[in-house]
């Protein structure tokens, strides 16, 4: 059975790819499974698909957590730990990233002790980054052609993405790289011991927060991948729509009237992008904020 895992953020297109990635097995006569994980935000915060793939029905349920490919849209992921990226990777695991640096720099980084490839995700839309991770996980199974691939993302998208075909194209030499992995009993399994829980009383059990304001302490400008940056010259000051219509309240205005922004707490949404009547805010990628200016 093959089992794959891929990484990303919301907004990326990691549900898709998982999507094309099944549809494409399916096509080529697997029993499969697809499925998106979600955490409780969407674009910018750390998501992951599963993909399982056999000749045989399957029976496995629940996460990935022996995988035989991690495909990495956003390498920025590996900083964070929650995001769990290399949770149950082996010597046999075989890690793709999304990035221009070298195989070898990421396994003295990570000391890794399966086998790195890279795609570079240069040319690519954030939007289009699964696409570029999908079909590169395609080529790297050595069991899929072009044609399936094409199918698959025509009927997942409705067109096929270039991206689908440029990570498709770029790994043809290490076609075949994963191979199935084992499969896993459950003779052996222990189930978890029972715990004992008394009853408590609703007053202390019912609020999880019981204090105001504590999510200013929660710095979820980390998740961002691209950010809005407000141009002065053009905006007119109307910080009741962009303000206002902000998820997180992360725009407020100064002194002056002119909207800031709380980077520290802007996951990124672009809500504010879309929603400008002067069209002020514009979204550049958060991995080049310096040459920005600063708002």
């Amino acid at each position: 059975m093959y089992r794959i895992r891929i990484h990303g953020r919301g907004g990326q297109g990691i549900k898709t790819a998982g999507r094309i990635l099944g549809t494409a097995l399916f096509r080529q006569g697997y029993e499969v499974q697809d499925a998106p994980v979600y955490g409780a935000e969407r674009r910018g915060a750390p998501m992951f698909a599963h993909v399982r793939a056999a000749r045989e029905p399957i029976r496995e349920r629940g996460l990935v957590t022996r995988p035989d490919l991690v495909a990495v849209a956003d390498a920025t992921l590996l900083q964070a730990a929650a995001a769990a990226v290399l949770l149950g990777v082996e010597a046999r695991t075989v890690l793709l990233l999304a990035s221009d640096e070298l195989p070898e720099a990421w396994r003295l980084r990570l000391r890794f002790p399966g086998t790195i490839f890279t795609v570079h995700p240069r040319e690519t839309r954030q939007t289009s980054l699964g696409a570029l991770a999908a079909g590169a996980a395609a080529r790297l199974l050595g069991i899929l052609g072009r044609d399936t691939l094409a199918e698959a993302a025509r009927e997942e998208l409705g067109e096929v993405d270039g991206a689908v075909f440029a990570g498709f194209d770029s790994l043809a030499r290490q076609a075949g790289a994963v191979s199935e992995g084992a499969p896993i009993a459950a003779s052996g399994y222990t189930p978890p011991d029972w715990i004992e829980l008394a009853p408590e009383p609703a007053r202390s059990s019912a609020p999880d927060i019981r204090a105001r304001q504590s999510s200013v302490l929660s710095n979820t400008g980390a998740w961002r991948t691209m950010r809005p940056v407000i141009d002065p010259e053009h905006c007119n000051r109307c910080t009741w729509v962009c303000g206002t219509l902000c998820p997180d309240s992360a725009i407020s205005a100064d002194s002056g009237g002119a909207p800031r922004i709380d980077y520290d707490h802007c996951k990124g949404c672009l809500v504010c992008v879309a929603v400008c009547p002067p069209h002020a805010i514009r979204a550049v990628p958060e991995r080049a904020p310096a040459a920005e200016p600063a708002t």
